[in-house]
């Protein structure tokens, strides 16, 4: 999301450091866990230009709940690459989602504006540089992405599908 740090993008979640131990057993295998027993923990990670929030064995930094907080007063950009569907995607401005499933980093559609099409050509196929990009996010390294993250958080449980 644009604008903010991984510390504020954490209070706006009202999330909480997760414990170390339950990272390290995730981490070593994360589909060893039920989704949803795992889908409430991510990473957070403070990049040029805002941050960014990860899990890189499920979909919940993209969910609409969890998009609708982060996007108060700016922008983010919510990215899911499915293993089964490709990559899916929402835009949430100001808590407002203002697209979903949109394919990033494909394509250009009629009615794009020029600065759409430029962005759709120099980050085709490369989803994570466009959701960058489109936030306005300055990663210098994979770490946002790849991890580790700054801090890993766990959510507190709550309906993130309707906000």
């Amino acid at each position: 999301m644009a604008g903010i740090e991984a510390a504020e993008a954490v209070r706006r979640l009202q999330a909480t450091p997760a414990h170390g131990g339950l990272i390290d057993e995730l981490l070593e295998d994360p589909y060893a866990y039920d989704m949803d027993e795992s889908l409430h923990i991510g990473g957070v990670t403070s990049v040029p230009g805002g941050c960014v929030v990860t899990q890189p064995w499920g979909y919940a930094p993209q969910m609409p709940g969890v998009l609708v907080r982060l996007s108060a007063g700016t922008l983010c950009y919510g990215l899911y690459a499915n293993p089964k569907s490709g990559n899916q995607d929402s835009i949430a401005r100001d808590g407002t989602i203002e697209g979903s499933d949109l394919h990033p980093g494909g394509g250009p559609d009629e009615g794009d504006t020029s600065a759409e099409v430029l962005a759709l050509y120099l980050y085709h196929h490369n989803a994570v540089a466009y959701a960058c990009a489109f936030a306005g996010l300055r990663p210098t390294d994979r770490r946002a992405v790849a991890g580790p993250p700054d801090v890993w958080v766990e959510l507190p449980h709550r309906d993130y599908w309707s906000h």
